[in-house]
Parts: C-alpha cells; sequence; structure tokens
C-alpha cells in the first residue's frame, strides 16, 4: 500500500488544491492521513468555497469533502507524525500557510526527510512552496538552491493584496512566495502563459496554484509509480 501525509492549515487553506489532490490519490488506491500544526481540524479559506470565484460545481464539491471527510475533521498533530512513515508528502496551499504550515519546523522536517530520504516524494502547491525559503538540507543550505520550481507568483498576488500587503480579510501578508524562494537560490518559473504549471526536480514537485492541483496530483501518482 503506498501512503501519502497530507499536512494542511490552521489559518486558511484553499479547498482545491487540498481536496483535489486528497480525492485524486485516495482514488488511486493511496492511503492518506492528515496532520495539521496543533492537530485541529484544518481551515478552509472561504474564498476558496465561494461560487462567484471558483465555479458553483468546484464550491458544493470542496465545501462537502471539506465538512464530512474524517481525516479532515480528525487530523494528527504534525509533531506526532513521523513522515519517514509515508511514501509522499503533500503541502496544500492557500494565503493561510504563511502563518502557520511554511513557518512550521515539523513541516520542515518533513519536507526535507521526503526529498532528501530518497524513496519518497513531496508535493507542494500554491502558496505552501514558500515552505522551501525556510527550509535547509542536511548540510545547513537552503533545500530549494538550484531546483527548478513553480508556485503562486507575484503577478497573482498583486491582484490580491492592496498596496500594504493587506489581504481582503484584514490580514498583512508577511511575505510573497516568489520572492523568498527565489532568494532562497531556486530556478523559479511560474509559466504564467500556460494553463498549468507543474515542474518535477528529483524527489520534489511543486504546483502553481489551483488549476494546476489535479496534472499535480497525476503526477505525484506517476512519480510513486501509482496506476491511475
Amino acid at each position: 500500500m503506498t501512503d501519502a501525509l497530507f499536512i494542511v492549515s490552521q489559518e486558511g487553506y484553499w479547498g482545491e488544491e487540498c481536496v483535489e489532490p486528497l480525492t485524486t490519490l485516495s482514488e488511486a488506491g493511496v492511503d492518506c492521513d492528515v496532520a495539521t500544526p496543533s492537530g485541529d481540524p484544518p481551515v478552509i479559506d472561504e474564498r476558496s468555497v465561494d461560487p462567484e470565484n471558483v465555479g458553483e460545481e468546484t464550491a458544493e464539491h470542496v465545501r462537502e469533502v471539506h465538512e464530512t471527510d474524517e481525516r479532515l475533521n480528525d487530523p494528527t498533530a504534525l509533531a506526532d507524525v513521523d513522515p519517514a512513515e509515508y511514501d509522499a508528502v503533500v503541502f496544500p496551499g492557500g494565503h493561510g500557510t504563511e502563518w502557520d504550515v511554511n513557518q512550521d519546523r515539523h513541516a520542515r522536517s518533513a519536507l526535507r526527510t521526503a526529498v532528501e530520504a530518497g524513496d519518497s516524494k513531496a508535493l507542494v502547491v500554491c502558496h505552501a512552496v514558500g515552505l522551501l525559503a525556510f527550509t535547509r538540507d542536511a548540510d545547513g543550505d537552503f533545500l530549494v538552491a538550484g531546483r527548478s520550481v513553480t508556485g503562486f507568483p507575484n503577478d497573482w498576488e498583486d491582484g490580491i493584496v492592496d498596496e500594504r500587503d493587506l489581504m481582503p480579510d484584514g490580514r498583512k501578508l508577511p511575505y510573497w512566495v516568489e520572492d523568498e524562494v527565489k532568494a532562497a537560490g531556486a530556478d523559479w518559473d511560474a509559466e504564467l502563459d500556460a494553463d498549468t504549471s507543474v515542474r518535477v526536480d528529483g524527489d520534489l514537485i511543486t504546483g502553481r496554484g489551483p488549476g494546476s492541483s489535479h496534472e499535480a496530483a497525476l503526477t505525484l501518482l506517476d512519480e510513486l509509480g501509482v496506476d491511475r
């Protein structure tokens, strides 16, 4: 049995970026667990279930999974999980990750374990790609240095936050993902002219945003050697 650990934000995860990989992997026979920084249920970004933002079909499906999936409603505390026991670790995005997952030392350890262990994979999507800017490898260097990645681009962020970097809900965004990940030495390309953007560099898979979630999940299945 192939196993995957989803590390999900309690400060606002983007629905499609979690639900799409979670359901896609589960339907392919992957055994998926969910963890959050404290063990409390993850919180969804309400914008990601607003039909005016994402469409009625996506909003309805995502909200139903968020409210009814036992794994999302009864997660494990991240500190109590051993990432080495999993074949893959998945980091769904959402602005909320900037306030918890991306700053969590256990999340950084999980990412490092998945990418450096040699027999596992990491899938990091959208704002969760910011985690790469804070994760060091076993030698103390930035894990992302020299790696080919995609993620939530500045061009998109500019249309969400105001001139003071305030979010629509009034919270101040602490950093922009593209800036920090590039500063850590990544080979960044969000492929803004493409409908989707998924990049693979060794055991690290990154996805640009919601519209790339399905392709990212399929890519992870391919990298794991799981039939789909």
